[in-house]
């Protein structure tokens, strides 16, 4: 058992309290569907509308949105309770898009779309990634031309999280050719929108998660669908999220490592090697209690993170390292672990071999570990 972390004042009775109910439905609802979803590609929407009903999928918007009026940290811990079961993080770029329209939406686009949100029957994807634009977002090529009172949209967007079943789109379009100052967000609803066309890509892991292609051409959507009052906010309103969207990477890391350590453990204590347990050999004992060591560190970290996040304090180089350290030590963690389990561990049935698999993307998706670095160093 790992040692107790501190106890922020955002653990408290009413967070656990959710907890548990998060995790019995993931468990009874979710869980027994995963083989058939990964085999798919993706989980239905109507899953997520279910998970919504339950109030779990967006607990942080307001009441009069259709949410619960919780601290962020509620979502938090919905998204770990996913990803402790091995089911996609796709709530986290659900959470992201949300929070774009409930920061810069206009009371008309908040009161159309919010409430559908966090119901599920609107299932988001935020579209940034272009296949010659990643990390550089001033590059980006898809065009967004206005006639009259609606925007044509040309150009297309790659790994596309919720692509395929999500049908409301955050889209950073260029409005003008003035650089970062030429970036827009706007909303598309994607249900039978002529012009609009989705590639599902195969990927090394996080099979249940679909990531996508997807296409404009000619597109039209209106006008009033534009985030923020006018034209060329859209780099500034990505940037104002990163903090909250490392945390939405870092807290399912850690859910990862602790989940990965349980099952190393019972394993290295079920299983005899050499007429005794696994866990009674010195190897064994050393590497588990390096990994718990890594992952108790690490926990604690991501709670102090949290806390900051709740009380507005969480600066962007905290958020970088958290984001860096945790998805890198995700892929250490689970890499060393799944050793143990020997060939068994090799295998895709078990638990620990999707965990590893899984995790690989944690250090490429929401900002490359790479330009992590560079942040963080830019402030040294």
């Amino acid at each position: 058992m790992l040692p107790k972390p501190h106890q922020h004042t955002w653990m408290d009775a009413d967070i656990e309290a959710f907890r548990d109910p998060v995790r019995r439905y993931i468990a009874n609802e979710m869980t027994p569907h995963n083989d058939a979803w990964r085999e798919q590609g993706h989980v239905p929407r109507e899953v997520w509308q279910g998970f919504g009903e339950m109030g779990f999928l967006l607990p942080e918007i307001g009441e009069e949105y259709g949410g619960a009026g919780a601290p962020l940290s509620y979502q938090l811990v919905a998204l770990e309770e996913l990803t402790r079961a091995g089911l996609p993080p796709s709530t986290a770029v659900h959470s992201i898009a949300s929070h774009y329209i409930l920061d810069y939406g206009s009371d008309e686009q908040k009161r159309k779309w919010l409430p559908k949100l966090a119901s599920g029957e609107l299932f988001a994807a935020i579209a940034m990634t272009e296949p010659g634009c990643g990390s550089d977002l001033k590059v980006l090529r898809t065009r967004a031309r206005r006639e009259g009172d609606e925007y044509v949209i040309n150009g297309s967007k790659t790994f596309i999280t919720n692509g395929y079943s999500g049908n409301l789109v955050v889209l950073a379009v260029r409005t003008s050719d003035e650089g970062a100052k030429g970036i827009s967000l706007i909303v598309v609803e994607t249900d039978n929108l002529k012009g609009f066309a989705v590639n599902k890509l195969k990927k090394i892991g996080l099979h249940s998660s679909d990531t996508c292609e997807l296409f404009f051409d000619s597109v039209r959507v209106p006008a009033a669908n534009l985030l923020g009052p006018v034209e060329g906010n859209g780099f500034a309103q990505l940037m104002s999220q990163l903090s909250y969207e490392r945390m939405l990477l870092a807290v399912p890391a850690v859910a990862v490592m602790e989940r990965a350590l349980e099952l190393a453990t019972d394993y290295a204590k079920e299983r005899q090697m050499f007429g005794q347990r696994l866990f009674d050999l010195q190897n064994t004992r050393f590497k588990l209690a390096e990994c718990a060591t890594i992952t108790h560190v690490a926990r604690t970290f991501v709670n102090d993170c949290t806390q900051r996040l709740l009380d507005g304090k969480l600066d962007p180089q905290a958020a970088y390292m958290a984001k860096l350290w945790c998805s890198d030590m995700q892929c250490k963690i689970t890499d060393e672990l799944l050793q143990l389990f020997g060939g068994y561990g090799y295998m895709d049935e078990y638990p620990i071999a999707r965990f590893f698999v899984d995790s690989r993307v944690q250090k490429i998706y929401g900002g490359a570990n790479e330009v992590m670095k560079d942040l963080i160093a830019r402030q040294l």
